[in-house]
């Protein structure tokens, strides 16, 4: 390890008890380099059933998570709150000197994800997003495609019973969440898109179907985005689907590759030739890393994650811009996404 990385077990604090904070935090759990030495929610009830679990003592179970990080002892902090609250408290654990893995989005505000992406780029503190394509193979295999030339054109779509599935949650709650099926699942889809291709957005037209009477929480949105490379995509998010199915085909001047897939399952991949005939490439998913093993590889050897803050600003910067575009009725350009943000003070 280098100099300065904390000892093994690695000490993490979990705010947010939810499914991320215990499917993720449950990976920590089981990490032989990993222990889970507090955590944090408002739910009694959930503190005590996941403390036990995870074995966390009596007084490391907080109701506030400042007291959590006051009271120190943890080396990092797993961030499963809902999206709006998150930048305040990924701020606050890195102002206390501890990593931070956070479940995507990074942020819902473009100006706070500049401002995430320049403390997270300023730091030697690892900010690792919960974007988990980065390590399927599926998406690593496709990847390898564009390393070289880039696509000229990507159709991109996923379904989800997912109005149903958040009734009652805080996901319909624009105040917590954000926006809608958009900023949630189908901010999976736009990153694995940009992180694919390696593509820069620059503007997009959008229009969108809205759950709720104040047009914040969308059910259903189609993107027309613009790249700088004059590459197009067209991306469609159904959030009122019967069930869960992603389709990302992104094409280049010698065909194409697919990445297609139902539920929460591993993806296929097919590579598309200019005669129209098919390859399928050896794919075996049991060699990837979890959440946990990629973010404490970067942790204890001061490597950079697999998702970063800057791939998360991309996302966020095309997210909030399509809102613009589809409550607009306008073209909305995307700018500033390459700036040098480690060298501002």
């Amino acid at each position: 390890m280098p100099d300065g990385a904390p000892p093994r077990p690695i000490r993490i604090g979990i705010v947010g008890l939810g499914y991320i904070g215990t499917t993720v935090g449950g990976q920590f759990h089981r990490h032989s380099d990993a222990t889970v030495g507090a955590i944090c929610d408002l739910d009694a009830d959930r503190l005590e059933s996941i403390g036990d679990e995870f074995d966390v003592p009596d007084d490391r179970r907080y109701a506030e998570y400042p007291s959590m990080l006051e009271d120190g002892g943890i080396d990092a902090v797993l961030v499963g709150t809902p999206h709006t609250l998150h930048y305040e408290q990924v701020v606050a654990a890195l102002e206390r000197g501890c990593h931070v893995y956070c479940d995507k989005p990074l942020t819902t505000d473009l100006d706070r994800a500049r401002d995430l992406t320049a403390r997270a780029e300023r730091s030697d503190l690892t900010v690792m997003v919960g974007y988990q394509r980065h390590l399927q193979t599926a998406f690593r295999t496709a990847r390898e495609r564009f390393t070289d030339h880039d696509p000229r054109w990507v159709t991109a779509s996923i379904t989800q019973d997912w109005i149903d599935d958040s009734r009652g949650t805080w996901r319909l709650d624009p105040e917590l969440s954000g926006g809608g099926f958009l900023y949630d699942t189908g901010s999976h889809v736009l990153d694995g898109v940009l992180w694919t291709t390696g593509l820069e957005p620059v503007s997009v037209a959008a229009s969108m179907d809205f759950h709720d009477d104040e047009n914040r929480v969308d059910s259903r949105a189609h993107l027309d985005v613009a790249f700088a490379n004059g590459a197009t995509g067209t991306f469609s998010f159904h959030g009122d689907g019967p069930s869960v199915r992603e389709h990302l085909h992104l094409w280049d001047d010698d065909g194409a590759v697919y990445l297609e897939g139902t539920q929460w399952g591993p993806r296929d991949v097919r590579e598309i030739h200019a005669d129209a005939g098919e390859y399928v490439p050896y794919v075996d998913p049991r060699g990837e890393q979890s959440r946990a093993d990629a973010f404490l590889e970067s942790v204890e050897g001061g490597t950079e994650p697999p998702a970063t803050a800057r791939d998360a600003l991309r996302v966020t910067a095309l997210t909030e811009a399509a809102y613009e575009a589809a409550l607009s009725g306008e073209r909305v350009a995307i700018d500033g996404l390459n700036a040098d943000f480690a060298e501002r003070e």
